[in-house]
């Protein structure tokens, strides 16, 4: 969808895009960066800080072998369901790293919560990178002292940089709206471009508000947002140990409480999911090596489960993908997905599209133009549309293309 799409859908829905997103434009959020040493030569520790104690949420990865840093974030949510700060750290995953792991973990909250002045249940902690090696606590705590100085100095780009792996570029959206009146900002800063795959992957996702909200309609929200946004995205299918997304909400708006009942809430939850749904996009977009973004409709499903089986089924296949890659009209392929994510597909009632350009209906080929398909497969973003013709639900899901680069890039992740 072209910009000028996006933002008439924006108004429509109640909320404005912002041309130029920050992490820290919510009343009350700064945030920094630094470079601590675990990489070579980027940014490698961020944060960001909320000035009073904010309404908080997560959902994790599902993968069984959840980092260490996860399980610190879960116990701080447990106290209170407020946070006021999340540190994160990049180049090293702290993953599969044992009891020692963990320690490090909870070392780097209690001295982050020290440095600042605020209860340790306080700090959120997250990492990712290279799976399987120790922190290196000297470089970590010595950083840390400088980020908590740094902070809200050089605005949101230091954090947004320091969370980056193999991302070629830093991910950001931001919506502002209106709630009783008084404007209402919500954004989101992230990061992924390889393990990723539905259920969340190597990705790491923030989003901030100054709305006025319960830590419980904001968990719901997110839960029921991320199934429909960052869930429904795959880059190569693996679902890595250090998955999360995490949401604060200052309540600086000043406005009374939002709820499923309030009459702004629709527009909210829009806003909120325009945000994530963004960032999941551009995360697809920048899977390792990708050239394209590929995005999978799935319409006149039986059910919402059916729908998003296939569409991520679709995006998910490496036949696909390399099809993609390779700008072929082999749309046997897509076939062939959409009969394994499903039993209950009735094989002979499915119509496809590419892009604007039907070529399937009813399960029997049609003719069409070749070079057309070719020239839309060769286009920034790719579109497969698919009616099941068996119902009312749809889901979207998006990927990427799978290239040469991929797999060189993966071949020397560590050195």
């Amino acid at each position: 969808m072209n910009g000028q799409g996006t933002q008439t859908i924006a108004a429509e829905a109640g909320y404005e895009v912002v041309a130029e997103p920050s992490v820290t434009s919510p009343s009350g959020f700064v945030a920094g960066g630094v470079h601590a040493g675990l990489k070579k030569k980027r940014r490698d520790l961020g944060m960001i800080f909320c000035e009073v104690p904010a309404s908080a949420a997560a959902v994790y990865t599902m993968n069984a072998f959840q980092a260490a840093p996860l399980k610190v974030t879960r116990d701080s949510l447990a106290a209170e369901g407020k946070l006021q700060a999340v540190v994160v750290n990049s180049g090293n995953a702290n993953a599969c790293t044992g009891q020692r792991g963990l320690e490090d973990a909870l070392k780097t909250r209690r001295e982050a919560a020290k440095l600042l002045g605020i209860p340790e249940h306080r700090v959120a902690v997250a990492s990712t990178g290279v799976i399987g090696e120790f922190l290196p606590m000297d470089r970590m705590m010595e950083g840390l002292a400088r980020l908590v100085k740094e902070v809200g100095k050089g605005g949101h780009l230091p954090f947004s940089e320091s969370i980056l792996t193999t991302d070629t570029c830093t991910k950001e959206a931001e919506v502002v709206l209106r709630v009783e009146g008084r404007p209402v900002r919500i954004a989101g800063a992230a990061k992924g471009s390889g393990m990723i795959h539905p259920q969340m992957a190597t990705m790491l996702a923030f989003l901030t508000t100054d709305a006025v909200i319960d830590s419980r309609h904001l968990q719901h929200l997110l839960r029921e947002v991320t199934d429909e946004t960052f869930n429904m995205i795959t880059v190569d299918g693996d679902c890595s140990t250090n998955d999360m997304v995490l949401a604060m909400a200052s309540g600086r708006a000043g406005h009374s409480p939002l709820h499923p009942d309030h009459p702004e809430w629709a527009a909210f939850k829009a806003g909120f999911a325009h945000v994530a749904r963004e960032l999941a996009k551009m995360i697809a977009r920048d899977g390792e090596g990708a050239t394209r973004l590929v995005e999978v409709k799935v319409t006149g499903a039986a059910s919402q489960a059916m729908a998003r089986r296939v569409a991520k089924g679709v995006v998910g296949s490496n036949l696909v993908k390399s099809a993609v890659y390779g700008a072929d009209a082999n749309w046997g392929r897509v076939f062939c997905a959409i009969g394994y994510s499903d039993p209950d597909v009735k094989t002979e009632a499915v119509d496809l599209y590419i892009g604007d350009i039907p070529v399937v209906r009813e399960s029997r080929p049609v003719s069409f133009n070749e070079e057309q398909v070719q020239a839309h497969m060769k286009e920034e973003r790719v579109q497969f549309r698919i009616d099941l013709h068996q119902g009312i639900h749809e889901a979207v899901a998006w990927g990427c293309d799978l290239t040469y680069e991929y797999v060189r890039i993966n071949a020397c992740y560590r050195t």
